[in-house]
């Protein structure tokens, strides 16, 4: 059996995406729908099977595992799987994508626990508009979370905002004014074309990197650099700041020809694209051969050659994949 993951156009697989569950106590516009119908718990992987696909996955050379969503605070005894996670021999990078609402609660334990960085979602300042994208969510809650997350000694905590023309586009500069004031990385992300959303015309709301770094740039100068945490973003530096400046950008500057990842999703598919359906069914797997570490790492290693040359998303409003992004895994 190999000991690296090689798709067929060369590029080597070293991060997986591992979702933990679709559910969230937040309801992001871009996200999923205001009414959502969940997955019965049998078809959700255990924390145990959770376990086996990141210990799989590392023992084929994976560096970098992301546990996401849904919201991951939400699984109940996450913190024990992120222990049994963050004790794997060879993993470089161990990190979640949270909506930080829980972190008060939960920062000390995942850092003891062993999870190494965090991104937390966070698309404005402003309640009454932050309350309106998330649906459900409270600002006061998750600047709470950021903060004890810093206190918990997380370094290199990174914001993630979904930049929308005409909601929250006007808030660019103060979302990178707040990161530089509390000491935390950004990244800007362009919608993804996920899920039919029904609140919002992705086609009026699309906003580009390029134009969210046109107005980061009216006031502090973007300087490119090749620093990477084996993501998409592509970073950029300010000279009176420690904290980077990231774009993460499927559509205007298409990051196909260099991807690294691959995602499992809470049902136990293994999608090798983001903006594809390709996909093996990992639960059946880890079901049919309780565990049988290699039936599940030959599982994944015969899936490689479906992993396509590139994703084909638009901005003109189709849906080019019908799963909502809580189901795909942040």
């Amino acid at each position: 059996m190999p000991r690296e993951l090689i798709d067929d156009f060369g590029r080597r697989v070293n991060y997986v995406r591992i979702s933990v569950t679709d559910r969230c106590d937040f309801r992001c516009v871009y996200c999923m729908s205001e009414e959502m119908t969940f997955l019965p718990r049998a078809q959700v992987l255990t924390l145990e099977e959770l376990a086996m696909v990141a210990r799989a996955f590392v023992e084929l050379g994976v560096e970098k595992v992301r546990l996401t969503g849904g919201e991951p605070l939400v699984r109940r005894d996450i913190d024990s799987l992120v222990e049994q996670i963050g004790g794997l021999p060879g993993l470089r990078d161990f990190a979640m994508t949270t909506n930080g609402a829980s972190l008060p609660r939960y920062a000390s334990r995942l850092r003891d626990a062993g999870l190494k960085r965090l991104n937390i979602s966070l698309d404005s300042l402003d309640p009454q508009r932050f309350r309106q994208l998330t649906r459900t969510g409270d600002l006061d809650r998750v600047i709470d979370g950021i903060r004890a997350a810093r206190e918990a000694g997380f370094e290199r905590i990174k914001l993630n905002a979904v930049i929308l023309k005409g909601r929250n586009d006007d808030e660019v500069l103060d979302l990178v004014e707040f990161a530089r004031n509390e000491g935390l990385d950004i990244s800007f992300i362009e919608e993804m074309p996920l899920g039919d959303v029904s609140d919002h015309s992705r086609a009026e709301t699309f906003c580009s990197s390029d134009e969210v770094q046109e107005i980061i740039a009216s006031r502090y100068p973007l300087t490119p650099t090749t620093e990477s945490t084996l993501g998409p973003s592509r970073y950029f530096r300010m000279a009176d700041s420690d904290s980077r400046i990231g774009f993460i950008s499927p559509h205007s500057h298409n990051f196909c020809a260099t991807c690294n990842r691959v995602r499992v999703t809470v049902e136990g598919r293994l999608l090798l694209c983001l903006g594809n359906e390709h996909s093996v069914d990992l639960r059946r797997v880890l079901r049919a051969h309780p565990g049988d570490m290699d039936a599940l790492k030959h599982a994944i290693v015969a899936a490689m050659p479906l992993k396509p040359e590139r994703h084909h998303f638009t901005t003109d409003g189709d849906v080019q994949v019908v799963r909502f992004m809580n189901m795909t895994g942040g």
